[in-house]
């Protein structure tokens, strides 16, 4: 990835907080994981980042409606759909991070943004996120639109 100038901000708050102070929650995380692979083959972690996330989840990938994975080269979410088997319609719907750009920095908010946006234009309930990270690592998160 290039490094490019960009930014993000996610808001996170607990549920009585955000009660409070009268917030409206829009989504809450319903489960995080992070796993590493070979740095060598480092674009391979975001296949066991997702299922581990599922399993924490008590999830299965049919439960999740709407899928992001980043993908600075193509190749990844490729791979990502191939090893997962899973249906193209429900992932990077918007045209994923070479469309839509993946600022070094601002990646996990922009993606967290354009899943829950679709999960609330489609009225869809999970959303799964995972993207590539340095050395090898990938951090995945499963959102539940409110």
């Amino acid at each position: 990835s290039g490094v490019v100038d960009g930014s993000g901000a996610v808001l996170l708050a607990s549920s009585d907080y955000a009660k409070a102070h009268g917030m409206k929650p829009r989504a809450k995380i319903r489960a995080m994981a992070n796993m590493g692979d070979s740095p060598e083959l480092m674009l391979n972690a975001p296949v066991p980042a997702a299922k581990k996330v599922l399993e924490k989840a008590g999830l299965k990938k049919e439960d999740i409606d709407l899928w992001e994975i980043n993908e600075a080269f193509a190749v990844v979410a490729e791979k990502f759909m191939r090893d997962l088997d899973l249906d193209r319609e429900k992932v990077n719907v918007n045209g994923g991070s070479i469309a839509l750009g993946h600022p070094i920095g601002a990646t996990g908010a922009i993606l967290i943004g354009t899943v829950l946006d679709e999960l609330e234009r489609r009225g869809k309930q999970f959303g799964l996120v995972t993207m590539c990270a340095a050395g090898g690592m990938a951090p995945a998160v499963i959102i539940e639109r409110m």
